[in-house]
């Protein structure tokens, strides 16, 4: 297994714009920042769509908590929101109902 480094933002941007530079040649650059071809190719990737907010380290951070680096993922953050609201509003009216139903139950018996 090949061992790891750690690479800050920074240092993805100008490895990204290294690869850039030399026609997109991966395997090269890979080879001088002592990085995989695969990350290299990934952060290129995540660079063109999303520029230098495209290579933050956003792991163990909550979505909705996130400033969104796109109009769609603004979006999904949006649907996130409004699906867990629709949710606690289901519960909340399934409890009413429950409670309604035991209310009138004890209601017969008495």
């Amino acid at each position: 297994m090949k061992k790891t480094r750690k690479t800050g933002q920074k240092e993805k941007v100008q490895i990204v714009k290294a690869c850039m530079e030399r026609g997109f040649d991966y395997g090269a650059v890979a080879l001088e920042f002592q990085v995989s071809y695969q990350q290299v190719y990934t952060w290129v990737q995540k660079y063109k769509e999303l520029g230098e907010a495209g290579l933050e380290d956003r792991r163990g951070k909550r979505t909705a908590a996130q400033t969104p680096r796109s109009e769609l993922e603004e979006l999904r953050i949006k649907i996130a929101q409004l699906e867990h609201e629709k949710y606690m509003l289901q519960m909340e009216r399934d409890v009413l109902k429950k409670l309604d139903e035991i209310e009138r139950r004890d209601a017969f018996r008495k």
